[in-house]
């Protein structure tokens, strides 16, 4: 084997392991917790959450009034762009395995091309399926007392905590820690 083929197969053999993760990752379950707090009282903010949550699509699933928590599901729908793309992507990156695997064993023909028609389905079904889930998003109150000052904990998908926060933190006046806006690395 010539040296400039096994280096152009080990790198597309990792961009196949890249596609890999990237698929895994875009399922990947992603739920966080936070505590935020809201100047506004405990009734005013459990109604503007509640309608902006409604307004998005989710449904109220069960209340806990012992407990103070509100329990809210959704479904998570797959992008079909984002689908197409990575079948695109898959495609080409098994045609460009192929085309590799043709070079180093000329005695298949061509033949490894047709890893193209197998790779690209597979990478977009797979994320199609995967990234279609339902969703919980969970507040409780924290606070007993009914100050004027409201002390919520949340516990939603990461993107679904930093919309709420981007959407009514003027409106109600939220104050976090900001951990949401970090990144994890």
């Amino acid at each position: 084997m010539n040296y400039y083929y096994g280096s152009t197969l080990l790198l597309t053999v990792l961009l196949a392991i890249g596609l890999f993760f990237f698929l895994k990752a875009s399922s990947k379950d992603r739920t966080t917790m936070i505590d935020i707090s809201s100047s506004k009282k405990p009734i005013e903010v459990l109604n503007e959450v509640s309608n902006w949550l409604k307004s998005r699509g989710w449904q109220q699933i069960k209340v806990n009034s012992e407990k103070k928590i509100l329990t809210f599901k959704g479904q998570v729908v797959s992008s079909r762009s984002l689908a197409i793309f990575l079948s695109i992507l898959g495609c080409l990156g098994s045609c460009s395995l192929g085309l590799v695997i043709v070079q180093i064993y000329p005695v298949l023909k061509w033949w490894p091309i047709l890893l193209g028609l197998v790779g690209g389905p597979i990478s977009g079904f797979a994320y199609f399926k995967n990234s279609q889930r339902e969703e919980i998003f969970e507040f409780k109150l924290i606070n007993e007392n009914q100050r004027k000052s409201t002390q919520l904990r949340l516990s939603a998908h990461r993107d679904e905590l930093i919309a709420f926060e981007n959407d009514l933190k003027d409106k109600l006046e939220l104050k976090s820690d900001g951990s949401l806006f970090k990144t994890p690395i």
